[in-house]
Order: C-alpha cells, then structure tokens, then sequence
C-alpha cells in the first residue's frame, strides 16, 4: 500500500533541520508537494503528541501504533483539506482521533447492547473527580482495560470534553446509549481500581 511505504520512510528518515523548526504552512507545502523530508519532519514533530492521544484508545502499545500508522497516512493524503483556520496539530488530533474510533468499530462487540439508561440517571455522576485522583500513567493503565466502546465513550466525554449529542452523532448511537456506555464504563473502572487497592 503505497500510504504505508510513505509512512514508514518519514519515520525511518534523519531528523529534518531540528535547529530551524518548520513552520505549519511549510509542512503543509512540503507534505503536499510529496517532499519526504517534509513528511519526515511532520511525523517527528506530532507522532509522540499524538501516539499519547491513541494510546487512550487503544488496548495496548501495538494498537496504537496501528492506529498512528493509520492516522498519519490519512494525514498525508488529506492534508489539502486543512484550511489553517486553526493550528495543524489540533487538526492532526482530530484525524488521529477519528482514525482511533474508525479502528474500535470495526472490533466485534464494540458498543455492547445496553438497557435504557433512564433507571441509572440518578445514581450519575461526572468524571472529573474520579479521574483527577488518578496520574497520567495509572489511568492509561485502567482505560486500555475497559470494552473498546466503553474506552471510546469514557475518553470522548471525560477527557476530551465531547458533549452525549456530539459522541451519538460521532459513534453513530443514540444519547441514551452513549450515557449507559459512560456509566457503565465509570463502575468497570471502579471495580478496577478496587481490586487494584485490594490486591
């Protein structure tokens, strides 16, 4: 496939002039005029960022490389979409983002079947306090644990700060799922961290 042979040599190639940084609107030139040394600095500048985002994602190292590999040949073939209304990297997130959910619906079981989340609505609560006692590395741990959908649910809501309406329409379900796929992930995390404390 000829994404991944470009992928593959950007990130195998020298460092590309890090003492003069390039900027956005030069790799943007340089990647869509097919330049490889474009490329290669385009994939160093944003890969690690970026491979932290996945890894959020992903059950483990190997997925998330799969899913860069994924996310960055997207990046090079459309780059002519980006606009520059806004920075390059949040642009990259976003693909990278989208590449990561586009991975997880493709895994057997990824939104399991769900009741109504109507008889969980008072038992609700947010996130922010349960993962604010947690550091970075512990949390990254609990997430690749959980079902893909409960994974993608509990990121796009608690850490990437997505509204219900916004995952429904993104994961293609309803509101009530989303909801139910939060909750149900926030008490699997729960009983991680329990018997986490236990053992």
């Amino acid at each position: 496939m000829p994404g991944n042979r470009i992928t593959q040599t950007a990130a195998k190639l020298k460092p590309y002039n890090l003492m003069q940084q390039l900027t956005d609107q030069e790799l943007v030139s340089g990647v869509l005029q097919g330049n490889p040394k474009h490329q290669a600095a385009l994939y160093q500048q944003y890969s690690v960022p970026m491979f932290r985002v996945l890894l959020r994602f992903a059950r483990d190292r190997a997925e998330a490389e799969d899913m860069l590999q994924e996310g960055f040949i997207r990046v090079y073939r459309d780059m002519a979409q980006f606009r520059a209304e806004g920075a390059l990297g949040g642009w990259i997130r976003r693909i990278m983002v989208n590449t990561a959910l586009s991975h997880l619906r493709r895994q057997r079981d990824f939104i399991r079947n769900t009741a109504d989340f109507t008889p969980y609505e008072n038992q609700f609560r947010t996130e922010e306090d349960f993962v604010a006692n947690l550091d970075a590395q512990t949390l990254l741990k609990y997430l690749q644990q959980l079902p893909p959908g409960y994974r993608a649910v509990f990121n796009l809501y608690a850490i990437d700060g997505f509204s219900h309406e916004e995952i429904a329409e993104q994961l293609g379900i309803s509101i009530g799922t989303s909801k139910s796929q939060l909750f149900k992930a926030r008490e699997y995390l729960k009983r991680i961290l329990d018997k986490s404390f236990i053992t």
